[in-house]
């Protein structure tokens, strides 16, 4: 038996899960009350296949640029640092089906978008490491399989 661990992902089975999907990770609720919701958006394929870190670094930009234009409940979205997806926080907002609506919309900003946001050494870490096109290519892989992002686990 694996010992229960603190971190909700590590509890997860990787090798049970079917990217691409995104699955409600955990709640935690605020001494005011408040609900914080994290999604796993998982893109790749634990242990199969990973963004590569200039697309990921792109899409990371872009997404939490534009994805904040779609919904007000954002907190913060994220990278994982297995390069497979993202966890996305938001506050007070439980409706599934309406973050996949603003994550598809936030995916198809990415496609249209000609620069990526804050790319410069101002306002980035590591301004160097960027790839549009790789950005596009990761959002264009995982719109193309939006139909199965309800679908967490394989049969």
């Amino acid at each position: 038996m694996v010992k229960k661990m603190n971190v909700e992902s590590f509890n997860l089975d990787h090798t049970k899960v079917a990217a691409p999907y995104v699955r409600l990770a955990g709640t935690t609720e605020g001494k005011n009350g408040d609900m914080i919701h994290k999604y796993d958006i998982r893109f790749c394929q634990p242990n199969e296949d990973h963004m590569e870190m200039a697309g990921l670094h792109s899409i990371e930009h872009l997404m939490a640029e534009n994805i904040r234009n779609h919904h007000d409940s954002v907190v913060d979205i994220s990278p994982m640092g297995c390069q497979t997806g993202f966890y996305l926080s938001v506050i007070n907002h439980d409706n599934y089906d309406e973050i996949l609506a603003v994550l598809e919309k936030t995916l198809e900003d990415v496609l249209q978008a000609t620069e990526v946001p804050a790319c410069n050494v101002v306002q980035c870490g590591w301004a160097a490491n960027h790839s549009l096109e790789g950005a596009k290519e990761i959002a264009k892989a995982m719109l193309a399989k939006k139909d199965e992002w309800h679908k967490v686990f394989a049969e």
